[in-house]
């Protein structure tokens, strides 16, 4: 199953493992099974230190474990992929291997020790698709948690594969987590995530190692394209940086096909994260996750420390400060959304799409990513309506041309959506109403794709510096607030384009122009690291 360019790149993965794994598998004699015993024996065959026997299956199959070889006690295999680790998760997989085969876990020792400590018995079972790229994260901190701790095990379920135990359970969007066979979280989880929603004196703990941390020089909040690029340019020139956000790599972590960043002919958002959290690292930034803003409290004089206090008691200082919070998809707010989201109500077509493979969906929005989530879904479902409140569709002709040319695609527009309906457990319509003659009608569907735009994450900044009528940080071309000391960037800001290589850019003349603010503030005699 693997072609030659990744057999050998895998093969050269696999020389680190230390010790022998052992890969169990069950099969019963589907087209499937036999695709994944495949692709078993062809990753055997490039390390003498990995096995393949036949194992019960018990409740999924075709399916396999991961585990060290052996029978001592500790031993046993604790992770299981049910279904063909492909897509996405193939990284799921060779992480697994590598992990399970004795190359170190890379993840802070202090985190690993609150995983080992972590009472079961705690066994995972996560719902991911091949085309979700905010599933591996959930699916590798759950191997990981396998892994480390005995009292742990983890079964990650290909949906698509398992079609009638999705429907048994009401899934309607990925990654779908449950813990002893109820449900335990849903969505984007880093390993940070999960434990502390499992170790209740892990908040408190975090919270002193937080506030006792020294003010830095430049304190950049954000976690995106612009706030990487900030914490780079900073920290280049030597003065003490620190990130702070809710989750490193912002919205990039929910982009797939990326086209247009200069040099780059093509990359996912994922894979450009792991990038930047490279090169990021290389720096020795202090980059502090699971962070959400909610209030800027300002210098009180020149010279003094600026204050930002993140929710959960959370306050970090700083000289100088650089806010880079992005945007988040803008929600309808219509009656049924909120009580629906995850259960029929979605954003991301490549995540929960494959879940609605042969039912009836509708896009709301004709910009770009509307049209291209149509487009996507239209080759799962039996039948996709998109909706535009406009007159016309606003994305590229050329995407027009192919929606258009699609026979399961209906395309509605000057209409206003203003309800989603459900039976109390899933979406079963749509109510649109037109814009022209008022009429209303109600669409029959299984789930609603909503993609109508971005808001900027800047509620908390309200009343304390300037924002434009959109709720943007006022900006000028410095990247300067109407605050001394506090510089913003990227898609939170008043810059008219919101693109990865302009909140880049963006980023590096905010980072730019805080060393050049504290260059001029700092005391004569006074060097840049005191």
């Amino acid at each position: 199953m693997l072609d030659d360019a990744i057999r050998t790149q895998l093969k050269s993965y696999l020389e680190r493992l230390v010790q022998p794994i052992e890969l169990g598998v069950s099969l019963d004699g589907s087209e499937a099974a036999e695709r994944m015993r495949g692709l078993l024996d062809d990753v055997a065959g490039l390390s003498d230190l990995i096995s393949v026997s036949t194992k019960e299956g018990g409740k999924f199959t075709p399916s396999f474990t991961i585990g060290p070889k052996g029978s001592e006690k500790g031993s046993e295999a604790r992770v299981r992929f049910a279904g063909l680790p492909l897509g996405h998760e193939f990284n799921s997989f060779i992480l697994a291997l590598l992990n399970a085969g004795g190359v170190p876990v890379k993840q802070p020792s202090s985190l690993l020790d609150q995983v080992r400590a972590l009472e079961g018995p705690l066994h995972f079972e996560t719902f991911y698709s091949l085309s979700c790229q905010n599933c591996p994260d959930v699916v590798q901190a759950l191997n990981i948690m396998a892994l480390v701790n005995p009292a742990i095990t983890h079964t990650a379920i290909d949906g698509a594969a398992f079609e009638q135990e999705v429907e048994t359970r009401g899934i309607l969007a990925v990654p779908a987590v449950f813990l002893n066979g109820k449900p335990f979280a849903q969505g984007r989880m880093t390993l940070e995530e999960v434990v502390a929603k499992l170790d209740q004196n892990a908040p408190a703990r975090n919270l002193a190692q937080l506030n006792d941390k020294a003010p830095y020089d430049v304190l950049i909040v954000g976690g995106g394209p612009a706030g990487a690029a900030a914490s780079i340019y900073a920290a280049r020139k030597g003065i003490r940086t620190g990130i702070a956000g809710e989750r490193f790599g912002g919205q990039l972590l929910d982009t797939m096909g990326i086209e247009n960043l200069i040099s780059v002919p093509h990359t996912e958002g994922p894979k450009l994260v792991t990038n930047l959290a490279t090169h990021v690292g290389e720096y020795g930034v202090d980059v502090m996750n699971n962070l959400k803003a909610t209030r800027l409290i300002p210098a009180a004089a020149p010279g003094a420390l600026n204050e930002v206090e993140f929710a959960d008691g959370v306050r970090l200082k700083a000289r100088t400060i650089v806010l880079a919070t992005g945007a988040r998809w803008r929600q309808l707010g219509v009656p049924g959304e909120e009580e629906y989201r995850n259960r029929g109500v979605a954003y991301c077509p490549h995540c929960d799409g494959p879940l609605f493979k042969g039912k009836r969906v509708a896009v709301i929005g004709g910009g770009n990513s509307g049209v291209e989530a149509a487009i996507d879904l239209a080759g799962i479902v039996a039948h996709v309506t998109l909706v535009e409140f406009d007159e016309r569709l606003r994305a590229d002709a050329v995407l027009q041309d192919k929606l258009r040319s699609l026979p399961n695609v209906s395309i509605v527009t000057s209409a206003q959506t203003t309800e989603v309906h459900g039976d109390g457990k899933r979406v079963v319509s749509l109510s649109l109403k037109d814009r022209k003659g008022g009429e209303t009608r109600r669409i029959d569907l299984d789930g609603v794709f909503v993609q109508i735009g971005l808001l900027p994450n800047t509620e908390w900044l309200k009343g304390t510096l300037a924002l434009s009528p959109r709720g943007e940080i006022e900006v000028d071309r410095r990247g300067a607030t109407s605050l001394p000391g506090i510089f913003a960037a990227g898609d939170a800001t008043t810059v008219p384009y919101k693109q990865i290589v302009i909140a880049m850019g963006d980023g590096a003349t905010a980072a730019l122009s805080a060393f050049d603010h504290l260059i001029r503030q700092m005391p004569a005699g006074q060097s840049r690291a005191a």
